[in-house]
């Protein structure tokens, strides 16, 4: 089966073409303003020796920081009516508590509080007041709101309360984009209720995007299905995609891990991903990223997506490099390091200069940095080194040591043996394993839920919160036949009572409808 995966980073769009498991073809192109031009331009880099081919591609994989990028730099935001049911517990706290000023009013101040919602057991904290609610509604509708998110006490242990207010929504405002929480975050109704508002925040721009990245791949005459990588390492179909858009944040890395995670064969790993502004560190547990098990900020928002557990690093290809070696990095060139750099006939010293200096690597013209100082190029080396081996050891699970693999277009940077590391991995095609990793990846569903081993036996109760993840793939394009569980975590509450247990199940599944007999990525 032949399917693309393509990874839209910071400075480089990367795209490969697969055969099952072998790289037909792979390309980096410069991300462009646009980023359409720069998928345009990837697209057809790997497929100009695959001219007629078109139709044998099955699928076409995409991982973007649009998404990311438009809350960071609070662009292209809706304005969003928020609407909490949980009163009267919550009265103090309103919706968007501790935002940024400057991102919270991005979204505007419709906010409403009404009475209902559940506590973990199921126990009612009000019963909806159907006069508030219609109250709400005549409110909304008379202020012509296109975007509303609907969050409501422990709602993914009982989504009712947000789904029936959704239904009155939908009738008086049939136009309207509207986000339930219980689909998008996790327990904890602040963190949740905030993923959920930045998640309908973007539905809009979310509906043009993936609208804009259709035509792009039909445009080059591939009439396949195309799918969008989301954070926890695994795909949703463009359908999903308009609805969740903010279940992409931080997909570039992830897609990097399980990369490298199909280069080397390893299921446990630390990677290191390089690239032209960042290097992040993350964990391999199974195949799969490391979780994060605390709340994650996007923008400046607090929230409680399934996010992986990384650590950023101001090093990658474009870092500045000053004070005579001794500081690389934050500050970066970004994706002018081919105008700005010394090697590309630009005035600034880099890392990538540093490191072709040193005759490490072959990047543009050598004879631009043979006069750089031997103290400064070994300085910067040592304080490259030293910045990885920091981070690795902050990201170690236990202080035993890990492979490392390094992928990332600036993994050149790495020249010297990393204390912190058992092993070091550079595989073939790791400057695109960003790429590959969107490529390979399956479509996953997840649920969590406070369950009482005492009132539901333990195996039942996995059961059927796997039951529920499970039917969550279904949705997102699994293949119901296919799926297995991939992570089961359980977090006892030692403060409740009946021997309390948070429960998260994860599953992972081909996607429905593609030929897979000569696929042999099922089993990563």
């Amino acid at each position: 089966m032949l399917r693309i995966g393509i990874d839209v980073g910071g400075t480089h769009t990367d795209a490969v073409l697969l055969d099952g498991d072998a790289v037909m073809a792979e390309t980096k192109a410069l991300t462009s303003a646009d980023v359409l031009s720069g998928i345009m331009e990837a697209l057809e880099a790997i497929l100009t020796d695959h001219v007629g081919q078109e139709d044998s591609i099955e699928a076409v994989m995409l991982g973007t920081t649009q998404f990311t990028n438009a809350v960071i730099e609070r662009r292209e935001l809706s304005e969003v009516a928020a609407v909490r049911i949980g009163m009267p517990s919550g009265r103090g706290l309103a919706p968007k508590v501790g935002w940024p000023d400057d991102i919270a009013a991005c979204l505007g101040d419709n906010s409403y509080s009404i009475r209902g919602g559940h506590l973990f057991d199921g126990w009612p904290i009000a019963d909806l007041d159907e006069a508030e609610v219609a109250a709400v509604i005549d409110d909304l509708v008379s202020k012509k709101v296109e975007a509303v998110c609907i969050s409501s006490a422990f709602s993914p242990m009982n989504p009712e309360p947000e789904q029936a207010v959704a239904k009155r929504v939908r009738a008086a405002l049939p136009t309207s984009h509207i986000t339930l929480s219980h689909r998008v975050g996790r327990l904890g109704i602040l963190e949740r209720e905030n993923a959920a508002l930045l998640n309908t925040s973007l539905l809009h721009f979310a509906d043009r995007v993936v609208t804009s990245f259709v035509q792009a791949v039909r445009g080059r005459g591939l009439n396949c299905r195309f799918f969008v990588s989301q954070n926890d390492g695994t795909l949703m179909d463009a359908e999903f995609a308009r609805h969740y858009p903010a279940l992409t944040f931080a997909s570039g890395p992830t897609n990097s891990l399980r990369g490298a995670s199909k280069l080397t064969g390893l299921q446990d790993a630390i990677v290191v991903d390089i690239g032209g502004t960042t290097s992040d560190i993350g964990i391999l547990q199974g195949g799969f990223p490391r979780e994060s098990n605390v709340v994650i900020e996007v923008g400046g928002v607090r929230t409680n997506f399934r996010m992986p557990d990384l650590l950023a690093l101001g090093l990658g290809g474009g870092s500045i490099v000053s004070d005579d070696g001794a500081v690389v990095g934050p500050r970066s060139v970004g994706h002018k390091l081919v105008g700005e750099g010394l090697v590309f006939g630009g005035e600034t010293l880099t890392a990538t200069d540093v490191v072709v200096a040193a005759g490490k690597a072959a990047v543009g013209d050598a004879g631009r940095v043979a006069h750089l100082d031997p103290e400064v190029i070994a300085t910067a080396t040592s304080r490259i080194t030293e910045m990885l081996n920091l981070g690795i050891e902050k990201m170690k699970p236990s202080s035993d040591p890990l492979p490392v693999v390094l992928v990332g277009g600036g993994s050149v940077l790495v020249t010297e043996k990393l204390a912190a590391a058992s092993t070091m991995l550079h595989p073939e095609h790791a400057g695109v394993a960003n790429a590959i990793g969107a490529a390979i990846a399956q479509i996953g569903g997840e649920t969590e839920r406070l369950v009482s081993y005492d009132q539901t036996p333990r195996e039942a109760a996995i059961e059927m919160v796997r039951a529920e993840a499970a039917e969550a793939a279904v949705a997102a394009g699994a293949e119901r036949a296919t799926i297995r569980v991939a992570d089961i975590e359980e977090v006892a509450m030692s403060y409740m009572d009946g021997n309390t247990t948070r429960l998260r199940v994860k599953v992972v599944g081909e996607i429905a409808g593609l030929d897979r007999s000569s696929d042999r990525t099922a089993s990563t």
